[in-house]
């Protein structure tokens, strides 16, 4: 990446695939942003640039380099991969693009290195790092195995599919509400039909929210 194409790129201001940070202070919140990344869509972490778009670069790389490069395999189960390129400023101070893909096969966790059990799971929706819920956890794991995933269409189904038809969208607790059953129930029951490629699920930040999954042409 050149410098030109740097500055195109920040002038976009953070967004689903793109999130700036100054320096390599806080690693463990840097890391978190990397495993919503790899959870989500990809993106890119340009280290070096702050909040307002203002490209300042990095007087000691190699030290910011380290921090985060530990970071992402002390913080990230497993650890974070990723693709660094470095951009040279016309001050020589330096700028780190951290590319870090979608994953395919795996979920990734931000665990506290001495704590290995309390993974937690996070997404990116639009120019946040969310945490997951247990319901796009579920999905998130459910995703990355093959299997054959079967489910019948009886009454509370029915009720689900009827509600959608009229109002596009539902999230766990309204369908509790008006199909009259358990919360345990409604949950896995729409984990089940969106890994069954019915429903599409939309991760937010307060509760998500499930959709019919749009016929592909």
């Amino acid at each position: 990446m050149d410098l030109q194409t740097l500055k195109k790129l920040v002038r976009q201001g953070e967004h689903l695939y793109l999130e700036f940070k100054l320096k390599a202070t806080h690693p463990d919140k840097i890391t978190k942003e990397a495993v919503a990344f790899a959870n989500a869509e990809g993106g890119t972490i340009l280290l070096g640039v702050d909040d307002d778009k203002n490209i300042k670069g990095l007087k000691f790389p190699e030290e910011d380099e380290f921090v985060l490069t530990k970071a992402f395999a002390e913080y990230a189960f497993p650890a974070i991969e990723y693709r660094l390129e470095k951009i040279v400023l016309e001050n020589d101070r330096e700028i780190l693009a951290f590319y870090v893909p979608k994953s395919e096969n795996i979920h990734y966790l931000l665990e506290n290195p001495t704590q290995k059990k309390n993974g937690k799971a996070y997404i990116r929706v639009d120019d946040k790092c969310v945490k997951a819920s247990k319901e796009v956890y579920q999905i998130m794991k459910g995703r990355k195995k093959e299997r054959n995933i079967r489910f019948y269409f009886k009454e509370n189904e029915k009720t689900l599919m009827k509600f959608l038809d009229e109002n596009k969208k539902i999230t766990v607790q309204k369908f509790v509400e008006i199909a009259k059953i358990e919360y345990t129930l409604a949950s896995k029951t729409l984990i089940l039909l969106t890994l069954g490629g019915v429903l599409d699920v939309i991760p937010d930040e307060v509760e998500d929210f499930f959709v019919v999954k749009p016929i592909e042409e």
